[in-house]
């Protein structure tokens, strides 16, 4: 699969929280870990499951920084 998104970030399914409609999907990335919001017919589809292997894709206009 191709896209656009420069931004990938390879990490491993952490946890899966399902709420009616959307899903609440965080992704161990090392040290650190990023939480996507998706739908849940996108975790059925995708048969996400907790220990899977997957790629945020990141595509945003802002990105913020901070420094200690």
């Amino acid at each position: 699969m191709r896209v656009s998104a420069r931004n990938k970030l390879p990490g491993v399914v952490s946890e899966i929280q399902s709420d009616g409609l959307m899903a609440k999907v965080s992704i161990r990335l090392g040290d650190n870990h990023i939480v996507a919001l998706i739908t849940a017919e996108s975790v059925a589809e995708l048969e996400l499951k907790v220990g899977d292997n997957v790629t945020a894709l990141v595509k945003s206009t802002s990105v913020m920084l901070a420094k200690a």
